[in-house]
């Protein structure tokens, strides 16, 4: 008895050693402190830091930082970092790139410039402390980042800028650190800067010009190892982390490089996205800001008055820099008042770079414990007021206009919108459901329903069952990106009534199809009535898809519309769809259309929360429509925007070109839309007196005529300028 207490009595000796016993206080923290401070309206995160606070080496003293602590530390402080990387709205950076480096100039220079007087003349530092320590005050780390990707505001162009201001300035004071540390070795030599130039050059090369291609690579060869994509892409957060150190920069600087080298091909509603984020901010992440706690010490504070001079100083100077630089950024880009709070609160924290400039200056002896010891503090005061900062200003947000960015709203007003997946066996339903998912407005309650068909026959109770069984395979998927999966199976007389039905009962908005298994053969499917059925007896938008390659190895949405296409009633639907589709896989969309049809798409684009580059490309020659197989890439989604007969944008000519798309197209993924006709009575007044298809017929026929009639002008000119030229020629 008394050899199990002194056994017990151990294993609660202080720090605690026991690995097992740490992980689950660790664990307990985690799981409580967010929800007991959440009554008291304190950010989870405030409550992280605390915790870390209490239990560490200057608290309580019940865990220390060992080597399993500062390992789980490092990886959520590169977690954090990844996946600011990995959800950077690329296409709203890049329209806004100018705005993030001019961010990145404010919040540098402002903090640099406030910083070094002081620390200088005021507290009497010499040249190189005062200039350590003013750059420690330009740094910043996403510690509230969090924050805003529960609330849905990611996407907010103001957290794109301060995102992308955040590594320009982070990189700009870890090379200013490389640089002082070289300077009080002596080391400041030509040399030094060559080294650095090229090591970064080379660095930037392997991130962005290898790694896409290997992961490309990597997620098409292994396309059905889920497991397998989120342990590569660890792995290449972490080798890109090292990578950074041996270019002479921090790990943080290789893992938020990591994030933007796969940004494309992770898109926001894919199962490993769901993976990494659910992952990091169940684990690593918290562990990272429990860390940061278990720095503090507070019992400097009881040292003095310099301490406390020292440490308020610091802080002070650290958030008032902050402050000015989201202050004339709003000046300059007019942002609101409630976006200027988001870039202040994103760009007010500091921990992870200052940490790494102010413990590496410590070392140096080019800092003293006053430094040392305020700065800790400081990071305690800015993580809780940026996370303050930061949730109140994302919750104005959500309450500002679209406009404003708020990512909230549904679009087109679909906030229950169906999407039906009918399958006939199980090739290619992973990436039809895959693409359903893409497509699946979020905010929507109504699920993505699978659809199997049985034939009516004396088998049927026993093919009801394999096709249920079949079915139920295809939740997990949907679950991994929690989406809601609802899988029907049904008896019909055939197939195309059977998802008429369906699609009735369950009041479907889009019917995703695969295409014809068999190529060359989408004529023989629409003669055999299952497509044309369901086209003449469902008035709802169907999309046809062929998907050989992964979806994520576009570079580029290829679109042709027909003219009119803008008065059919599911335009602004399908429109939406393509703008988030191109969202999701971060790429551009270029539209072959006329000059009214590509108007109403900007407008539609405008209006829409979801944005991406569009370029629109003057386009009327329909009967000559493969010359647009020239300027469409393998790389390229191509979709073709068809009509139904008696439809306002049906043109005969469409009726032949999905066929054709299946000779012509055949290496490019590619979809066919049938869009929901307009029919509720809001055509334009200037159509209201004409049925649209003796309109398109009559069309149709003055354009043969008009070709004939420009042919025979031709020729005769063409003559002419014969005759000219030869005088013994004919007439």
């Amino acid at each position: 008895m008394k050899d199990q207490l002194t056994h017990l009595l151990h294993e609660f000796h202080l720090p605690l050693q026991n690995p097992v016993l740490v992980f689950a206080l660790i664990l307990t923290i985690i799981l409580l402190a967010p929800i007991l401070l959440k009554r008291l309206n304190i950010p989870g995160i405030i409550g992280l830091i605390i915790s870390g606070v209490a239990i560490g080496p200057h608290g309580l003293n019940l865990l220390d930082n060992n080597s399993a602590i500062n390992l789980f530390s490092t990886i959520g402080l590169l977690y954090i970092m990844f996946i600011a990387g990995l959800e950077l709205d690329l296409n709203e950076f890049k329209a806004h790139r100018n705005r993030s480096m001019w961010f990145g100039l404010f919040t540098f220079a402002i903090p640099l410039a406030l910083g070094y007087p002081v620390c200088r003349y005021l507290l009497g530092y010499d040249f190189n402390a005062s200039l350590l320590t003013a750059s420690m005050f330009a740094t910043h780390t996403l510690v509230a980042y969090p924050i805003v990707s529960r609330l849905g505001v990611a996407k907010n162009q103001a957290v794109a800028i301060a995102v992308g201001g955040t590594i320009l300035t982070d990189t700009a004071v870890l090379i200013m650190l490389a640089v002082i540390i070289g300077k009080s070795h002596g080391t400041l030599d030509m040399d030094f800067w060559i080294k650095l130039l090229v090591s970064l050059a080379l660095f930037s090369a392997v991130m962005f010009a290898v790694i896409p291609r290997i992961a490309k690579w990597f997620f098409r060869k292994l396309e059905n190892e889920k497991h397998s994509h989120y342990i590569f892409v660890l792995t290449v957060v972490f080798l890109a982390a090292f990578l950074a150190q041996l270019a002479g920069v921090e790990a943080i600087i290789g893992a938020f490089m990591a994030g933007l080298a796969l940004n494309k091909l992770i898109p926001p509603s894919s199962a490993l996205m769901n993976r990494i984020e659910f992952i990091g901010n169940a684990l690593f992440i918290p562990f990272f800001l429990i860390s940061v706690g278990m720095l503090v010490d507070v019992g400097v504070l009881l040292h003095g008055p310099s301490a406390l001079i020292v440490a308020g100083t610091l802080s002070a100077v650290a958030l008032s820099g902050k402050w000015v630089a989201a202050w004339l950024t709003q000046l300059v880009f007019k942002y609101s008042t409630a976006q200027r709070g988001l870039i202040f609160g994103l760009s007010s924290a500091h921990a992870a770079a200052t940490l790494a400039v102010i413990l590496v200056g410590y070392r140096e002896g080019i800092l003293d414990d006053n430094i040392l010891n305020g700065t800790i503090l400081l990071i305690l005061v800015t993580c809780m007021v940026a996370s303050f900062a930061t949730e109140k200003a994302a919750k104005r947000v959500i309450l500002e206009t679209p406009d404003d960015g708020s990512d909230l709203l549904p679009t087109n007003g679909h906030q229950n919108e169906h999407i039906l997946v009918p399958i006939s066996t199980q090739a290619r339903v992973e990436k039809l459901l895959e693409f359903a998912i893409y497509l699946k407005d979020k905010h929507s309650a109504a699920p993505i329903s699978v659809l199997n068909v049985v034939s009516n026959n004396d088998e049927a109770e026993v093919n009801l069952l394999k096709a249920r069984s079949k079915l139920e395979s295809f939740v997990k998927q949907a679950a991994a990106s929690e989406i809601k999966l609802n899988v029907v199976a049904t008896i019909d007389h055939n197939t195309a009534s059977g998802i008429v039905r369906v699609s009735r009962e369950i009041m479907a908005d889009i019917i995703v199809l695969g295409w014809p298994q068999r190529p060359g053969l989408f004529e023989r499917f629409l003669g055999d009535s299952k497509l044309s059925s369901i086209l003449q007896n469902l008035d709802k938008t169907v999309l046809i898809s062929h998907f050989d390659q992964p979806l994520v190895a576009h570079k580029r949405i290829v679109c042709a519309v027909p003219p009119l296409a803008e008065f059919e009633k599911g335009f602004e639907l399908w429109t939406s769809k393509i703008v988030k589709l191109a969202q999701e896989l971060t790429v551009p969309i270029t539209v072959h259309c006329d000059q009214a049809t590509g108007k109403a798409i900007e407008k539609v684009l405008a209006r829409s929360r979801h944005k991406a580059p569009l370029a629109i490309m003057p386009f009327s020659e329909w009967e000559d429509f493969l010359v647009l197989s020239r300027s469409v890439r393998e790389s390229d989604l191509f979709i073709l925007v068809a009509a139904r007969k008696g439809a306002a944008s049906y043109k005969s000519v469409l009726d032949d070109l999905p066929s054709k798309m299946e000779k012509y197209f055949a290496t490019n993924n590619r979809i066919v839309i049938y869009p929901q006709q307009f029919h509720d009575g809001r055509v334009p007044d200037e159509y209201a007196d004409f049925t649209a298809e003796p309109l398109h017929i009559g069309i149709d026929a003055v354009q043969k005529l008009g070709k004939s009639i420009g042919s025979i002008f031709k020729k005769d000119d063409a003559a002419g300028a014969a005759s000219e030229q030869d005088p013994d020629g004919p007439l």
